[in-house]
């Protein structure tokens, strides 16, 4: 929530329910637009609170450091270590460093440190896409489930349109639409009018590429 463009698909919203995948299909290569401007600010991404790999951290880090507050005192008391000590105290002594298990425990470490270091350093919270800032102090987002909900429902409204799935990434809508009736250009020149305007509509502080695909009902 792997690669740069997450999509979420939706379920295909069917008029008549009888149609089948096509031989024909066109298609419309992405439109690009460009960000725009923000009243209020600049509207960035916005960052997860990762509550969870925060929370396993700190209890790791606790437990240890008790663990290991508990040894040092019961040493200075004049009681015995504990044997993982004695143990952890032995292996690092006499293990060489190209050791198979601290080459192993080496690279664990490693890539914990790297997840943890990405989780700091990226915002998250891919599904939300962020909105144009009217104000300084307010800020907006708006799910890509609910954005791809919006632009289907206006998809279905062009006539022509049997069914339509639509699936909105981080940077680019993606229309795939069923035609029953009408020509094909004509129905895929009615959604990308229809859909670029949904699109400005919803509010977003970076407007979304647009790839408009049309195929024809297989007649049954």
């Amino acid at each position: 929530m792997n690669d740069d463009d997450p999509t979420r698909r939706l379920p295909t919203l069917d008029k008549s329910g009888g149609a089948t995948a096509g031989p024909s299909n066109t298609e419309r290569p992405p439109r690009e637009e460009h960000e725009e401007s923000d009243v209020g600010g600049r509207a960035r991404r916005f960052w997860a609170a990762r509550r969870v790999p925060a929370a396993l951290v700190a209890l790791v880090v606790l437990g240890a450091a008790g663990l290991l507050l508990y040894d040092v005192a019961a040493v200075r008391a004049d009681r015995p270590a504990m044997a993982w000590r004695k143990r952890l105290a032995e292996e690092l002594a006499t293990r060489h460093l190209d050791d198979v298990w601290v080459l192993a425990g080496a690279a664990v470490a490693v890539a914990l440190g790297l997840w943890l270091l990405l989780l700091a350093l990226t915002p998250g919270l891919r599904a939300v896409l962020p909105m144009r800032r009217s104000t300084p102090d307010v800020r907006s987002g708006l799910d890509r489930a609910a954005a791809a909900l919006v632009l289907r429902d206006r998809a279905m409204e062009v006539p022509g349109v049997q069914s339509v799935r639509v699936a909105v990434g981080r940077r680019k809508a993606k229309a795939r639409a069923v035609s029953h009736f009408r020509e094909l250009d004509e129905v895929r020149g009615d959604l990308d009018t229809a859909l670029g305007d949904g699109l400005r509509q919803l509010g977003l502080a970076r407007r979304l590429a647009l790839s408009v695909r049309v195929r024809r009902s297989a007649k049954r």
